[in-house]
This record gives structure tokens, C-alpha cells and sequence, in this order.
């Protein structure tokens, strides 16, 4: 095989490769064609997703307002609780003095 039929050869078989890639490319475009009424589709499941989103926002908004609220009156409870506890304790501590002063007067009576 001389020069120029090598040549012409590996035109010929970049022409073919040329030929089969462009008519792979046109298959390709010709079946994955998007129709209108996917368009309208797609369109569709974009708009649900859109609102899908705004209210799981307004959700989650919804739940960290409750979870302060709900912090807040926890915290409220607490403290009162601190102050029920504390004036308990001393009416616990006022009544085991009133009980040693009557015992202290009984025995002194008695």
C-alpha cells in the first residue's frame, strides 16, 4: 500500500467514524425530544415543589416560635418551682422551731 492509497483509506474511514457519530447524535436528539406536554409537566412538579418548600418553611418556622414559647413557660416553671421549693423549706424550718419551742415550754412546765 503506497502513500496516497493510505491517505484516501484513512479519509474513507474518518468519513464513516464523521458519518456514524453525526447520525448517533441525530438518533439521540430525535428520541430524547421533550414534548410540550412534559414541558407542562415538569412545569407542574416544579410549581408543587415551589409550595412543597414554602410550607415546610412555614413549618419549621411554626416549631422553633412553639419551641421558644414552650422554652419559656419551662423556664417560668422552673422558677416558680425554685420559689415554692425555697418557701417550703422554710416553712419547714419555721416549724420545726415552733415545735422545739413548744417542747422547750412543755418541759419547762412540766
Amino acid at each position: 500500500m503506497n502513500r496516497t492509497e493510505f491517505i484516501i483509506t484513512i479519509a474513507i474511514i474518518l468519513f464513516v467514524a464523521f458519518a456514524l457519530g453525526w447520525f448517533a447524535a441525530w438518533a439521540v436528539q430525535r428520541f430524547s425530544r421533550t414534548t410540550q406536554a412534559d414541558m407542562g409537566e415538569l412545569e407542574n412538579m416544579a410549581q408543587s415543589l415551589h409550595e412543597a418548600e414554602e410550607t415546610r418553611d412555614q413549618a419549621i418556622q411554626y416549631l422553633h416560635h412553639r419551641e421558644a414559647e414552650l422554652s419559656n413557660q419551662l423556664a417560668q416553671t422552673d422558677a416558680e418551682l425554685s420559689a415554692a421549693m425555697e418557701g417550703l423549706r422554710a416553712a419547714r424550718h419555721e416549724a420545726e422551731e415552733l415545735r422545739s419551742y413548744i417542747e422547750t415550754n412543755m418541759q419547762a412546765q412540766g
